[in-house]
C-alpha cells in the first residue's frame, strides 16, 4: 500500500487530493500567512502515507461500496441507505484518522463535519452513490492534514519564555 493507491481509491470515489488540500488551506491560512497550496497538498499526502489512515479508508470505502451493491446484512443496509443521523459509526471511524495529529485535528473535524466545506458537501448531498463513510473520512483527512500543518508552523507564538526557566 502506498499513498498512490489511496489517491486512486479516492479518485475512484470522486475525490481528489486537490479538493482535500483546498479545505486544508481554508482551515490553516488564517493562522499561517506563509502557507501555500503546495504545503497543503504535501500534508494531505503525508497523512495518506500513514498505514492506519490507509486501513481506515479501505474499511469505510468498502462499507460504502457494499451498501451501494445492497450487500450488507440488515439492519445495517437500511441504516446506510437512509444515512441514519444517529448512526455515528462513520464519524467514529473517521476519528481514527483525526487522532493521529492530536486535539487540534478533533476540533477541526467537528467544524468540517458541521459546515461541510467543498467536496465534503458534494459527497454528503450526492444521492447517486453511498458516501456515508467517505464524507466523514474526507473530513478526517482534511482535519488531520490541517493539524499536521498547525503543529509544524514555525511562525506560531513561542510561550517557552513564560515557563520561568531562563
Amino acid at each position: 500500500m502506498t499513498e498512490q493507491h489511496m489517491i486512486q481509491l479516492l479518485q475512484r470515489r470522486g475525490v481528489t487530493v486537490e479538493q482535500i488540500s483546498e479545505i486544508v488551506y481554508k482551515l490553516q491560512k488564517p493562522y499561517n500567512n506563509q502557507l501555500t497550496a503546495q504545503d497543503c497538498t504535501e500534508s494531505v499526502l503525508a497523512v495518506l502515507g500513514k498505514r492506519e489512515v490507509q486501513y481506515t479508508l479501505y474499511t469505510g470505502i468498502a462499507l460504502d461500496e457494499l451498501a451501494e451493491k445492497k450487500q450488507l446484512p440488515e439492519p445495517l443496509q437500511s441504516i446506510l441507505d437512509a444515512d441514519e443521523p444517529l448512526f455515528g459509526v462513520d464519524e467514529t471511524l473517521a476519528l481514527g484518522i483525526v487522532h493521529v495529529y492530536g486535539m487540534i485535528g478533533l476540533t477541526s473535524f467537528g467544524y468540517l463535519d458541521k459546515e461541510k466545506i467543498g467536496i465534503i458537501r458534494a459527497l454528503n448531498d450526492d444521492r447517486s452513490a453511498v458516501h456515508v463513510f467517505l464524507d466523514d473520512l474526507v473530513c478526517g483527512l482534511a482535519a488531520a492534514a490541517s493539524a499536521r500543518i498547525a503543529h509544524q508552523n514555525e511562525h506560531a507564538p513561542d510561550y517557552s519564555s513564560k515557563l520561568g526557566l531562563d
